[in-house]
């Protein structure tokens, strides 16, 4: 086994140098890139995934939320990297993360299976991301830890930025299935992989005895390793002992509760940046993406640079204050684009200024926050980062629950929205036609298409007569047996017509008329049916030219027949009923199903939107407000003169442990 403890066995006895430091820092922020970005992929496919695994909005913010109380105590438990070390947990973090990125999530046919793996993950990645800036610390002097700090900031920020980057290239503008949402997790797990098997390789961290110990500038090393080789195993133990109660105070509760606060419109961006985007202002998911280069490019560059200038300065608390400012007046003037229609580059310029803000912000304080858990005990840096580490998920997980009250609109909008407005977009006419015409609508839903079929096979002129002349046609068929016998003796019956008094007809002529209709009774009948209806007799006799041309269609005028008022009633829109005809028979249903919901939640979904960005606004207000509480100075000159003073102390010790030996 000793041949292969190279595996875990990852401590160095001597402080390294430079360029072995930046090697160390430097995988330790590609690390940290990676599980961010393994850990936010699924914003930039989550509407993808909410419709592939039939979830709704809340239900989607529920298991987020649930996935960062899950992360939330793979946080404390972190904090034991104080007593057991640090890179293991990350490296092999990476590889648990990326097979399950890569091939286990990708697999998932439903939204438990989905939601279960996704907490296992969420636990792991809970662990390193505490692990991971508490390396920061180890190899990074307080004079240059806003810097170091600033590209572990660019962590989360990169991973955004990926994730964005990645979904605007690969993802296409027009997706048709789904499932596309597992490509992205491909790709990422892949990517995930590929730094884990760098970090195994090359990954190293502090011994307990260098990491334990306060370093303020890199001058420092030399007392730091001088001490480090008198401490006692008794010494670290004593060090570490009862590492929350050392910890558990108000300058390091109430600054990470406020911090977290002030990440909450930074968490909504990377989880529900593409949702807002593409519901509110109708961006596609390819656009909504694109929007976040914007946002997390100016984060990263925020973050890195401001690590500079802090150093530079020496001071962390006016650049908190500055960015905080310019944050908070960003996310007004954001939230007020809400039920606008502002264009892509104008919200591109208030996302990267508002990321910029929080980058600004947040490098500094991060700096100051590791400091002034130095100042208590530096040996507990990794259960600071952990505390910390737990409050900002717990926060989150609160928020992602308060958040389906707040904004109730999505699941409508991101379920159907797209889908109705295809519908109301391609179908304009139609449905424009449907609503305004409701009682021919409803008329021709009374005919079989057989019957409206029939009656378009039949000659407008021919429907115009029958139409005209309905009585007549109805009285050839009443008396055909009559309008027959008149028809074989016309000489006969129009002889008969001369007689305006049938008293006076001469007796044999009448019974020359009996035996013409049939004779006897029969004949009787039929000549006094004719008398007794002279006048219908006359008007079919008149409309024969025209009934003509209606009796080929005769069989298929009695088929229309008991559908002639609602035919009537179609006639003037027969262009639009067909056009109303080829509509496919699913759109007016779902319409029905989903129409409303869809119109109402577009109409609250801009103010339930505000309402969010406002309690993100006060959030920002509360960072503000805590700053005082962290140690450090406000101006550059007081930095210096501690800072030399801290020198003095240095050279001083230096020089007792050098005439001591």
């Amino acid at each position: 086994m000793a041949g292969l403890s190279w595996v875990w066995r990852r401590q160095l006895d001597a402080y390294p140098d430079t360029t072995r430091r930046v090697l160390f820092l430097a995988i330790t922020v590609l690390a940290t890139v990676t599980l961010y970005y393994e850990l936010y992929v699924v914003g930039s496919v989550a509407t993808l995934v909410l419709i592939n695994l039939h979830m709704s909005f809340t239900f989607y913010l529920v298991t987020l939320a649930f996935g960062n109380l899950i992360g939330a105590f793979g946080s404390v438990f972190a904090g034991l990297t104080d007593r057991f070390g640090r890179s293991n947990l990350v490296v092999f973090g990476l590889l648990f993360t990326g097979v399950f990125v890569a091939f286990i999530l990708p697999n998932a046919t439903n939204k438990w299976s989905f939601t279960i793996e996704g907490f296992v993950v969420a636990l792991v990645e809970g662990i390193c991301l505490v692990a991971t800036p508490a390396l920061i610390r180890d190899f990074s002097p307080q004079v240059g830890r806003a810097t170091a700090m600033g590209f572990w900031t660019s962590g989360p920020v990169l991973g955004s930025l990926i994730v964005a980057v990645v979904g605007s290239a690969t993802i296409p503008a027009v997706v048709s299935d789904p499932r596309f949402w597992t490509h992205e997790y491909h790709i990422c797990g892949i990517a995930g992989l590929v730094v884990f098997v760098i970090a195994f390789i090359a990954l190293r961290e502090l011994s307990p005895a260098l990491r334990d110990q306060l370093m303020v500038t890199m001058r420092d090393r030399a007392l730091v390793e001088a001490r480090a080789k008198g401490m006692s195993e008794e010494d670290i133990e004593a060090a570490l002992r009862h590492p929350f109660r050392q910890l558990l105070k108000a300058d390091i509760i109430v600054s990470a509760i406020a911090v977290s606060l002030m990440l909450l419109v930074y968490y909504t961006a990377v989880v529900l940046s593409v949702i807002y985007l593409n519901s509110v202002f109708g961006f596609s998911i390819k656009d909504a993406n694109g929007l976040g280069n914007w946002n997390w490019g100016f984060n990263a560059i925020g973050v890195i640079l401001i690590g500079f200038i802090s150093d530079r300065f020496r001071v962390r608390k006016p650049f908190m204050v500055i960015g905080g400012v310019l944050a908070a007046v960003m996310v007004v003037v954001y939230l007020e684009q809400a039920g606008h229609h502002p264009g892509y580059y104008a919200l591109a310029g208030i996302l990267a200024a508002l990321a910029f803000g929080l980058g600004v912000a947040y490098t500094p304080w991060m700096a100051s926050y590791t400091e002034t858990v130095e100042a208590r005990n530096p040996a507990l840096t990794a259960t600071g980062l952990a505390i910390w580490g737990w409050i900002l998920r717990v926060v989150v997980f609160i928020s992602f629950l308060i958040i389906p009250v707040v904004i109730n609109s999505v699941t409508p909008l991101v379920n159907y929205g797209a889908t109705v407005s295809a519908y109301a977009t391609q179908y304009k006419s139609q449905i424009a036609f449907a609503t305004t015409h409701p009682t021919v609508v409803a008329a021709a839903q009374k005919v079989p298409l057989s019957v409206v079929a029939t009656a378009q096979s039949i000659p407008p002129v021919v429907l115009n007569t029958a139409t005209a002349d309905s009585t007549q046609l109805a009285n050839a068929q009443k008396f055909a047996p009559e309008l027959a016998v008149i028809q074989a003796n016309p000489a006969l019956f129009a002889k008969l017509a001369t007689y305006t008094n049938p008293a006076t007809i001469p007796p044999a002529l009448v019974a020359q008329a009996i035996k013409a209709a049939g004779g006897g009774a029969k004949g009787l009948g039929v000549l006094t049916t004719i008398n007794a209806n002279k006048a219908a007799i006359a008007g079919v006799i008149a409309a024969a030219p025209a009934l003509k041309t209606v009796a080929p269609y005769a069989a298929r005028l009695k088929i229309i027949a008991p559908y002639s008022a609602e035919l009537t009633i179609m006639a003037p829109y027969s262009a639009e009923l067909t056009a109303l005809s080829k509509v496919p028979p699913g759109v007016f249903p779902y319409l029905k199903a989903h129409g409303a919901a869809v119109t109402t939640a577009a109409a609250q979904t801009a103010g339930q939107w505000k309402t969010w960005y406002w309690i993100c606004f006060g959030g920002i207000i509360a960072f503000l407000l805590s700053i005082p509480l962290l140690r450090g100075r406000w101006r550059p000159r007081d930095a210096r003169q501690d800072e030399a003073e801290h020198e003095a102390m240095v050279q001083a010790e230096l020089a007792k442990l050098r005439a001591s030996a």
